[in-house]
């Protein structure tokens, strides 16, 4: 799998166009604005859009969904149908953060842990990984060992747990037991920020560390 990211919003959201290198096809990873950026890249590497895949369903991940859906006529996979609430609210979203005219849309498919969708000859692994938002999905394809998983982990950090539906308990779970059971030397794309693996985390993130999570439970 090919991939290149694309900074979007002023949160500097990683939106990352991906695609399989025999076959071309590709797929956006949470377009949250900026689609001239997107399609700047869509165009230089000639992918075919094939589907957008959505991680979560925040503003800076999912506000531009519905323009590239419509304008691309390719379909909407994800994330979990916990966010169909964040999806409804999206155009509130919009106007809170002064992110344009955000738009609400029904995902073509809700993903569920364990699914796995396709993209040319390649495919994703789901893991439903909640505690930031309910509904959030990461993307593992296996032969590359990389993932991408939207705000649940970040380098040297975790998502954020304060907005509704929320829970940090369940995030820490989702990273211990769904995340870093992929293996240390699994790179990932984070929400935001410089990528890195599960094994630097595992070792070295103050949140949820070997060492962290040992001083916690005593």
């Amino acid at each position: 799998m090919r991939a290149v990211i694309v900074p979007v919003t002023p949160f500097q959201q990683n939106c990352s166009v991906v695609w399989c290198p025999q076959t071309q096809q590709g797929a956006v990873i949470d377009p949250g604005g900026d689609l001239d950026r997107i399609l700047a890249v869509v165009r230089k590497e000639d992918v075919t859009l094939s589907k957008i895949l959505l991680t979560h369903a925040h503003i800076d991940h999912a506000g531009a969904t519905a323009a590239l859906a419509r304008s691309a006529g390719v379909p909407v996979v994800g994330p979990h149908r916990g966010d169909k609430f964040w999806i409804d609210g999206l155009a509130e979203q919009g106007r809170m953060f002064g992110l344009g005219n955000a738009e609400s849309f029904e995902p073509d498919q809700w993903l569920d842990d364990g699914d796995r969708v396709g993209l040319g000859q390649g495919e994703f692994e789901v893991r439903h990984c909640p505690g930031h938002t309910p509904g959030h999905v990461t993307f593992y394809s296996a032969p590359d060992r990389l993932a991408f998983v939207g705000d649940v982990l970040f380098a040297g950090s975790i998502g954020r747990t304060d907005f509704p539906g929320g829970d940090h308990d369940t995030l820490i779970r989702s990273i211990r037991d769904r995340l870093f059971t992929l293996g240390d030397d699994v790179r990932f794309v984070p929400g935001h920020g410089p990528m890195s693996t599960f094994g630097d985390e595992r070792r070295g993130n103050p949140f949820v560390s070997d060492a962290a999570v040992r001083a916690a439970a005593r």
